[in-house]
């Protein structure tokens, strides 16, 4: 990799206007740029998973890590635990897991929702640049099916694609009429942008805080219910009953240091990504508690897994000050306007092409010598906030005040200087195999939000995943609820951690690492454990 130019010598290009702002002329090879640089594409870090439902296929080495790894407890840790039972069990406090809560318990039943930090404690809120919905004259469902289809590279399942694109209107209905709050025009419409990799403006927002909005109003709403919640209580093991359905779970107390079994007539999964994880030593967008839990212990119980080697990295994440990598800057920035410069001040990418195509043409930038190194060696390119400012007086006031805060905590004006950015692990593309109401291929078990696959292929375009975690929330909700009434589960066990030990061993695989993570091992939240 080459070294780069130096900030201070690019701020001078950057000042100067050395180089140019115009799109270089040329096409850019989309297949070959994403082979060369992206990072799904590191054959070093790819190996072949050796047991489970995906046995044979390909998927990162520390993702896999995780999957074949033992489980954290064993039948002598359950003696004496307090059992619970209930209608539904829902497991994650963000977007999607109150989504599915909320339309359970409308339903008319029991819901417990069970959480690893506190309730919204999440990706959710970490999300900026809006929710994508049909809305607009000119503009189609269908349109929208496939701008999202096209920008997972055609690997996304059509009966997914549908169901989302087709809920979109009515889940923007549904979050006004919880209360959620949009960005309007003077005559009350809704304003909307556009999303790179798209063909209309129709990600409908709020300011570049849309997540944490959304998740305000869903927590408001879980909290004045019946759905009971359990906070800083994060999920171990599933139980399964006597014919291989999944029967509730096994949850440990961090307060109390103890372990609580949930019998449930259904689980609904919606533990989030994968981000801490740190795949490829990237930094990353997302919370503490995004560390794969989901996968593995659906994994474990059976679930087939979809598109397990794909991963998204957010173009523009910070990359300086050192202590802000990763943070995230909303590609609504880009949709509005602003665009990266590489150290000589030149354009290098149209800034609205799909996000792994940005991501592979910034870190080429980079590997070619072309990026931006600061004195303690983190690199990227310039996002030209400065310029939009200039061109739009009071816009970043206006449409970015989470820009602008996050530019007092480091002591830059992105009104008078731009921003290095680098991408940052931001999404995992693919995740558990589900129907159109996130029923995965265990019975019993439901998987919705980041946690299941299929719907964005190999990359996401902005606002999907917003879009996503209400309408397949929900969807998994009001189905889940139709079994409120069946006969409940006579056999509740770990039976099948058993059978995963020897598993692992016939494979020759270690027995020393443990799983699910739960956290970081960095993380430190004062947490009695």
């Amino acid at each position: 990799m080459s070294e780069g130019i130096p900030r201070k010598m690019a701020l001078q290009n950057y000042f100067k206007g050395k180089g140019s702002r115009a799109l270089p002329p040329e096409e850019v090879d989309i297949a070959n740029l994403l082979e060369e640089y992206h990072p799904d594409y590191y054959e070093d870090t790819l190996v072949t998973l050796q047991t489970g439902p995906n046995k044979g296929e390909r998927c990162h080495k520390d993702l896999a890590a995780i999957l074949q790894a033992d489980a954290l407890i064993d039948d002598t840790d359950l003696a004496g635990a307090f059992v619970h039972e209930t209608d539904l069990l829902v497991i994650g406090g963000g977007g999607a897991g109150c989504a599915a809560a909320l339309a359970a318990a409308e339903n008319g039943a029991r819901v417990i929702l069970s959480t690893k930090l506190r309730l919204g404690d999440s990706n959710t809120v970490m999300a900026e640049g809006g929710i994508q919905a049909s809305i607009e004259s000119g503009d189609t469902p269908m349109m929208h099916y496939e701008d999202t289809l096209k920008s997972g590279h055609f690997r996304g399942e059509s009966r997914l694609i549908a169901a989302l694109v087709m809920d979109g209107p009515e889940v923007i209905r549904w979050l006004i009429q919880k209360g959620m709050q949009f960005d309007q025009n003077p005559f009350g419409d809704l304003l909307t942008r556009r999303a790179g990799g798209t063909s209309h403006d129709r990600v409908v927002y709020c300011r570049d805080y849309t997540g944490l909005e959304m998740m305000r109003v869903l927590r408001e709403a879980v909290r004045n219910g019946k759905t009971e919640v359990l906070e800083y209580s994060p999920v171990v093991e599933l139980l399964t009953n006597e014919t291989g359905h999944c029967a509730g779970a096994v949850i440990f107390s961090l307060d109390r240091a103890a372990y609580l079994l949930i019998k449930a007539r259904s689980v609904i999964m919606a533990t989030g990504g994968i981000g801490r994880l740190h795949l490829n030593g990237f930094p990353t967008s997302n919370h503490f508690g995004a560390t794969a839990d989901g996968l593995v212990l659906a994994y474990r119980l059976g679930a087939r897994l979809k598109d397990i080697d794909s991963f998204q990295y957010h173009p523009t994440g910070m990359a300086y000050p050192a202590s802000m990598a990763g943070s995230l800057i909303t590609e609504g920035v880009r949709s509005a306007g602003a665009h990266l410069l590489n150290g000589l001040g030149n354009r290098f990418i149209d800034e609205l092409k799909q996000r792994d195509c940005v991501t592979a043409a910034i870190l080429r930038e980079c590997a070619e010598g072309r990026g931006i190194v600061t004195d303690g060696g983190n690199r990227g390119v310039w996002l030209d906030t400065p310029t939009l400012e200039r061109e739009n007086p009071g816009i970043l006031e206006r449409r970015f005040p989470k820009l602008l805060q996050r530019g007092k905590i480091c002591n830059i004006d992105p009104a008078g200087e731009p921003m290095l950015v680098y991408p940052t692990l931001h999404y995992q593309n693919g995740g558990v195999e589900i129907d159109e109401n996130g029923s995965t291929t265990v019975p019993g078990l439901y998987a919705v939000g980041e946690v299941s696959g299929g719907i964005h292929g190999r990359n996401r375009i902005m606002g999907n995943a917003l879009l996503e975690i209400i309408c397949f929330g929900r969807r998994a909700g009001n189905k889940a609820s139709e079994t409120i009434h069946g006969r409940g589960h006579k056999k509740f066990t770990i039976e099948h951690t058993k059978n995963l030990s020897r598993e692992l061993t016939n494979a020759g695989l270690s027995m020393e690492i443990k799983s699910p993570t739960l956290f970081p091992d960095y993380a430190n939240f004062g947490i009695k454990q």
